[in-house]
C-alpha cells in the first residue's frame, strides 16, 4: 500500500462506571493517561487508560451495558503469563485457568471485566 498508513488502533469501550473499570484495568497495570469530567459533573465521562504500549479509552454508556451484546475481545500481551494469573489472583480477580491451545503454547487465559468484556491475556 502507497501513501498514508494506520499507525496505531486505541479501542474504546462503553462502560457503566468508569471508576470500576479503571481499577479493575489498574490490576493489570494501566494507568490513567488522561481523563474528562464535564461541566458540574462529580465523575469523568472518559478516560485514556496506557500499560507500556498497551492503550484502551473507557467512556460511560448513555444505556445499559449489555454483556451478551459485547462482541469484542481484549487481547492483553504479557511476558509471563503465570506470573500475571498469579498476580490477578492475588489482587482479587477470578481469572479462568491457563490454556495452551495449538496457536498459543506458551498459554493464556481469560477474564471479564466489569461490563463482562472479555479480556484474553497471553505471552507476547
Amino acid at each position: 500500500m502507497t501513501g498514508p498508513r494506520i499507525k496505531s488502533l486505541v479501542p474504546m469501550a462503553h462502560v457503566a462506571d468508569i471508576a470500576a473499570s479503571a481499577a479493575f484495568y489498574a490490576k493489570l497495570g494501566f494507568e490513567v493517561a488522561a481523563s474528562f469530567t464535564p461541566p458540574k459533573a462529580d465523575s469523568p465521562s472518559w478516560m485514556s487508560l496506557t500499560s507500556d504500549r498497551a492503550e484502551l479509552m473507557i467512556t460511560r454508556a448513555d444505556e445499559p451495558v449489555l454483556p451478551e451484546q459485547q462482541a469484542v475481545l481484549f487481547y492483553l500481551y504479557c511476558d509471563d503469563v503465570g506470573a500475571m494469573h498469579a498476580m490477578l489472583c492475588e489482587a482479587g480477580l477470578e481469572p479462568g485457568p491457563i490454556t495452551r491451545p495449538f496457536y498459543n503454547p506458551n498459554g493464556e487465559f481469560r477474564l471479564s471485566d466489569p461490563d463482562l468484556y472479555v479480556v484474553m491475556v497471553t505471552h507476547l
